[in-house]
């Protein structure tokens, strides 16, 4: 339970209030599409999959530097 509470930055706060206020929407409104829709958004912060299952959409940090070299540019008259 400690793992499943870490790790919540304010996208996936926004998609699970989104989420809830469709489901909610469209309970009211009978439109059971939007109730689905509003499913998937709920669905997505709670399981942790935010842009595809395998969280490949991050880019990965270098620790160490690359290597840079100087640029030397010649003046064509």
């Amino acid at each position: 339970m400690k793992n499943y509470l870490k790790n919540w930055n304010f996208m996936r706060v926004l998609r699970l209030s989104i989420g809830i206020f469709f489901i909610v929407q469209g309970i009211t409104n009978q439109q059971w599409l939007i109730v689905f829709m509003g499913a998937l958004f709920a669905l997505m912060p709670l399981l942790n999959m935010g842009c595809g299952s395998s969280g490949g959409c991050n880019v990965p940090f270098s620790k160490t530097p690359a290597n840079t070299r100087d640029i030397t540019f010649t003046e064509v008259k």
